[in-house]
């Protein structure tokens, strides 16, 4: 027969193994719960690292406002500014090699987008960046900026406007590289290691590593500070700096969850792009 100080006992066993079971389920939750996290974490930065891809940004500048990629884009509701595209879709061709140099390197060239917010003029120094400009010509004679959109504005830390990749998803090219070129211009690098890259700079995009330029290029309309490590190859006249302000005011969206990218409020799409010679 069992006592009452035995049945005591059995139940204050029964209920210290319900209680460490209860801690050993409790612990397993946490785990689970714990990896997803981790497991979403890795997916985001999986994402943001997609992103930079050919684009202005990569790990190597990523200080939140000095030297790189700033941590959020802010967003407005101002109304589109620009009006509607001209008929037409970008082109799909890709090339092999950089093109043969067949522009004068002792020149300037006008670099001119027309675009559904305005036109924006650019100078450009065949002489500081003979590679990046004969590419440009090339490119821009073959129709390749034509139709495209302007997939990416950066309004908070550093302030550009990312254009030059026909598939507007910031991971585009033309099929071939071009090597880096006047990365001195903007002087010596400050401790965080960025140069300032003044507003009126057309500069080239990258994958993050050396000589890995493409056709993405980005416009900075007020003074940046970033790594030199993007090809200024450029001025922007004074009316094409009013036409980037007014797509700089409208602001950015949200990031695209798929690509990272913060698309331009406005609807910037180059209609026509051409490089002549001065």
């Amino acid at each position: 027969m069992v006592t009452k100080e035995q049945r005591r006992r059995q139940l204050a066993r029964e209920k210290f193994e319900r209680q460490q079971n209860n801690r050993v389920q409790s612990r397993r939750k946490s785990r689970t719960r714990n990896l997803a996290i981790v497991a979403a974490v890795a997916v985001i930065a999986a994402l943001v690292a997609t992103t930079w891809i050919g684009g202005v940004f990569d790990s190597s500048d990523s200080k939140s406002s000095a030297a790189g990629t700033p941590s959020a884009a802010t967003t407005s509701a101002a109304p589109d500014p620009c009006a509607k595209p001209a008929a037409g879709s970008p082109g799909t061709q890709q090339w092999s090699k950089e093109p043969a140099m067949t522009i004068d390197t002792k020149t300037t060239y006008t670099f001119t987008l027309q675009t559904t917010c305005g036109t924006i003029a650019m100078t450009l120094d065949a002489a500081k960046a003979p590679d990046t400009v004969n590419t440009f010509k090339f490119l821009a004679d073959q129709g390749y900026f034509d139709h495209t959109v302007c997939h990416r504005l950066v309004d908070s830390g550093i302030y550009v406007l990312q254009c030059g990749d026909p598939t507007g998803q910031g991971s585009g090219g033309p099929g071939f590289t071009i090597p880096d070129e006047n990365l001195s211009a903007f002087g010596k690098a400050a401790s965080d290691g960025s140069v300032t890259y003044p507003a009126g700079t057309i500069a080239m995009a990258n994958t993050g590593t050396a000589n890995t330029g493409g056709s993405q290029f980005f416009l900075v309309y007020k003074d940046s500070p970033l790594a030199p490590s993007y090809t200024p190859f450029g001025t922007i006249s004074s009316a094409g700096m009013t036409v980037l302000n007014k797509i700089a005011a409208a602001g950015a969206q949200p990031a695209d969850p798929t690509t990272g990218n913060t698309p331009p409020n406005a609807t910037v799409v180059i209609n026509k792009a051409t490089v002549a010679k001065d």
